[in-house]
Formats: C-alpha cells, sequence, structure tokens
C-alpha cells in the first residue's frame, strides 16, 4: 500500500509540473513567413528590437507581433526589408 501511495504522489507531481516544462521550452526563436519576399523571420529579441522601432516610428502602441493581423505584418516586413540590420543597429567595434 505504501509503495502504491509513493507511486501515485510521483505522478501526481509530475503531471502538474509538465506544464511548466512545456511553458519554458516555449522560448525558443519562432519564425513568421513573408508571403511578400518569399522568406521566413525568425523572431528574437534583435527583431523584437526592429518590430518596437518600427511601431515607435508609425506611433502605434505595442501589440505582440504573432497578435497582430496578417495585413499588419506584411507591413512590418515590407519596411523591415527596407531597414536591415546594419542601419538599425550601429555597432561599434573597439
Amino acid at each position: 500500500m505504501r509503495r502504491f501511495l509513493i507511486v501515485t504522489a510521483f505522478f501526481a507531481v509530475a503531471s502538474l509540473t509538465s506544464p511548466l516544462a512545456l511553458k519554458a521550452e516555449d522560448h525558443h526563436d519562432k519564425r513568421y513567413y513573408d508571403r511578400d519576399a518569399h522568406d521566413y523571420h525568425a523572431w528574437n529579441g534583435q527583431e523584437d528590437r526592429a518590430y518596437r522601432m518600427y511601431l515607435e516610428e508609425q506611433h502605434r502602441q505595442y501589440r505582440d507581433f504573432g497578435r497582430t493581423k496578417s495585413a499588419q505584418q506584411r507591413e512590418y516586413f515590407k519596411w523591415r526589408h527596407g531597414h536591415p540590420d546594419n542601419v538599425l543597429f550601429k555597432i561599434e567595434i573597439k
């Protein structure tokens, strides 16, 4: 009976903590397809910075990119292709 309780407790803890483990794995970069340019954009910290610059330039409030409408995503991708990393992010080499 004691072994049964230990095994049951183990599976209960495992089932309660598994959603937390899945959420921790969700931090990987996401990719969004730009259908006009036929390429993918990896959504990482640098892309998020560029997106925030775009929103500021367009006088819009921040909204998670994955939740924006596809037309707005296409507008951003069009803007992004005209603003590459070497223009947006000045890298100083010392």
